[in-house]
């Protein structure tokens, strides 16, 4: 569910309503689900001074993928990488006969 403005459960489900050109829509969708939200969503909150000292202090557990169960082996396969083929240089013309008369050698 993409651009969500507001977001609610609803019979073990999310009912998002999000932005589109034509104005609002509803939609449902089952859990899990991976949900980005618009700027309208939340309000941010300001961390403050004292906040921020605590949270220093405290003391954070680091955790390998392994220990949640979660399988981080690659599943893209780059076959190969290659440059975008090189422009030509452009040209100066004098006047717009000369430019015609390129244009009609090119075949345009």
């Amino acid at each position: 569910a993409m651009f969500a403005s507001k977001v609610e459960q609803k019979d073990g489900k999310l009912e998002v309503v999000r932005e589109i050109d034509g104005g609002l829509e509803t939609i449902r969708v089952n859990m899990p689900c991976v949900i980005s939200a618009d700027l309208r969503l939340n309000e941010p909150r300001y961390a403050t001074l004292p906040n921020i000292m605590k949270a220093k202090k405290k003391k954070m557990d680091k955790l390998k993928p392994s220990d949640l169960g979660v399988d981080v082996a690659p599943r893209i396969e780059v076959i190969s990488v290659e440059d975008p083929p090189v422009r030509e240089a452009g040209a100066t013309v004098a006047d717009v006969d000369e430019l015609v008369s390129k244009l009609k050698e090119k075949g345009f």
